[in-house]
């Protein structure tokens, strides 16, 4: 059995045992370790990893993305807002890290753990085009990634994400988390309003949808979640990937989303309206 997970997670490449100082990808990038004798204890008992309530540092995470296949590609759709605590820090985040022409991930979770670990990802991916004279896979990619943050299991890393592209076997899309999981599948959405999206993607996907059909359930999805989700929220951003590279969408408020979705609402607004202002 635990032949059959060391397959599944390092592939022996990541037996090497830790040092005070660990090499993450060969070329010199260096993680400093707690100065204890486990590191891994000493992070569960400073932070709400593990969910203790007496932790000393609590990680707010609140977000929503996902993505699916369908016959012409993958589409990708994520909010834009970042939120410490109870404070929202931001309305412009862009969660959508661009690997290469044809790879992308979405960051959920921890921003800083997710933007080092894919830009490390986008490394190693052009390192191995200049090695190799090809486009790396999209499964290589998702294991390459699942591989490098699979060193740092139980040690704090807070990553939830997917990796989309396509290669010449067509469309792939994969889920990685921050402890070396990687899942296949045809649909994902992750973060805190990720039960909303999957409401909506679960009630209206299809496989043999047309782009423009892919881009309308995305972005409802999408809205919905932030509608519903108070860690959710800003714009929506959106990508299609497909046999030519990736392509983005503009970005669209989600505030004006609602009334697009509820023309009832802004007709009843525009009606009341002359009333409010004779009243004032």
């Amino acid at each position: 059995m635990n032949h059959f997970i060391d397959q599944l997670t390092n592939n022996g490449e990541l037996d090497t045992e830790f040092s005070t100082a660990v090499d993450t990808t060969g070329h010199g990038l260096q993680f400093e370790l707690a100065g204890v004798d486990n590191p891994a204890a000493f992070t569960q008992k400073f932070t709400d990893v593990k969910s203790e309530n007496d932790a000393r540092i609590k990680i707010a995470h609140g977000t929503t993305t996902l993505a699916f296949k369908f016959k012409e590609g993958v589409m990708i759709a994520t909010d834009s807002r970042a939120t410490a605590g109870n404070v929202i820090a931001s309305q412009s985040v862009k969660k959508v890290i661009e690997i290469n022409p044809y790879l992308l991930g979405t960051m959920a979770g921890g921003a800083a753990d997710c933007s080092f670990w894919e830009r490390v990802l986008g490394m190693e991916c052009r390192l191995y085009e200049l090695r190799n004279k090809k486009r790396i896979s999209v499964a290589a990619a998702s294991k390459l990634l699942a591989n490098l943050v699979y060193r740092y299991k139980g040690m704090g890393l807070s990553m939830g994400t997917m990796v989309a592209g396509w290669d010449e076997k067509g469309p792939g899309l994969y889920y990685v988390d921050s402890e070396g999981q990687r899942v296949a599948n045809d649909l994902f959405s992750v973060g805190s309003g990720s039960t909303f999206a999957y409401g909506v993607l679960d009630s209206k996907y299809r496989y043999d949808m047309s782009v423009d059909e892919a881009k309308d359930l995305a972005r409802r999805a999408i809205y919905h979640a932030t509608h519903r989700d108070a860690f959710s929220g800003g714009v929506v951003r959106m990508y299609w990937v497909n046999e030519n590279g990736w392509v983005p969408y503009p970005l669209e408020d989600v505030g004006e989303l609602y009334y697009q979705f509820h023309p009832e609402i802004q007709l009843t607004n525009a009606a009341d309206a002359p009333l409010a202002l004779a009243s004032a």
